[in-house]
């Protein structure tokens, strides 16, 4: 077991830069995962043919094949057509369009999800189209987004340890370098598995914090200074008066 700790030891400035890669990957495939899913999932939820259409295409290419496969072909195959990318950059590019698809099917449903008299409301205050969205719809629907893309952003987090297939030295690969070192593969992967539950909780707590300030903002939950406030909340005294 001290032999474990000492390689872990030795290696553990690899496994920080591993980390760093893995972190590089899940926060740049997730900003062009949210930025594809906007785009996709708004024109995925226009009334017009020529517009959807293009939408759902490219959203049901992306969900209908493996990510692994995505990597593969931008690495391994676009040279052979002319077009050398770096290996950070089809790593983002792929997370980001496999995760995007998935996500404009959280947009989609979350703005049609948004109740009818919202739209209705905001046509009466003759708002423009983009008023409508930005000022009324949006917001509500921002706040039933979180949770699923909370999740979307866990799972790209995992997916992003394929990323070692494309010659990334990420964090799986760092630990598959200290199970090779010690030759101890419950170590060595118990130790991936607490690191990657470290960085994922991170996330959870980033997304949490984003949740409870759009229900603050929507007056639907407290605020994020009420939660952060080491008071209790006082007790309306008339709750139950005249029931």
């Amino acid at each position: 077991m001290n032999d474990n700790i000492e390689a872990f030891l030795d290696s553990w400035p690899r496994i920080q830069e591993g980390i760093l890669t893995t972190v590089y990957l899940t926060l740049g495939g997730a900003v062009l995962a949210f930025a594809l899913s906007l785009i996709l999932g708004l024109a995925a939820s226009n009334r017009h043919l020529y517009v959807r259409g293009p939408a759902r295409v490219v959203v049901e290419f992306f969900r209908g094949t493996s990510l692994l496969v995505q990597l593969f072909w931008l690495f391994y195959v676009m040279p052979l057509l002319g077009f050398q990318l770096d290996s950070m950059f089809c790593g983002i590019l792929a997370l980001g369009l496999n995760y995007g698809a998935y996500g404009a099917e959280v947009v989609r449903g979350s703005i049609s999800a948004v109740a009818r008299p919202q739209w209705e409301a905001a046509l009466a205050l003759n708002f423009s189209a983009w008023q409508r969205l930005y000022r009324v719809v949006f917001p509500q629907a921002w706040v039933q987004m979180i949770p699923p893309l909370t999740n979307l952003l866990i799972q790209l987090l995992k997916g992003s340890a394929l990323a070692s297939f494309i010659l990334l030295q990420d964090l799986t690969y760092q630990i598959e370098q200290l199970r090779r070192g010690t030759g101890d593969t419950l170590f060595a992967f118990g130790i991936g598995l607490v690191l990657y539950f470290i960085i994922a909780y991170i996330l959870t707590l980033f997304m949490n914090v984003l949740e409870i300030r759009a229900k603050g903002r929507l007056g639907v939950g407290p605020s994020l200074r009420e939660v952060l406030s080491l008071r209790p909340e006082k007790v309306n005294e008339n709750v139950g008066v005249g029931r």
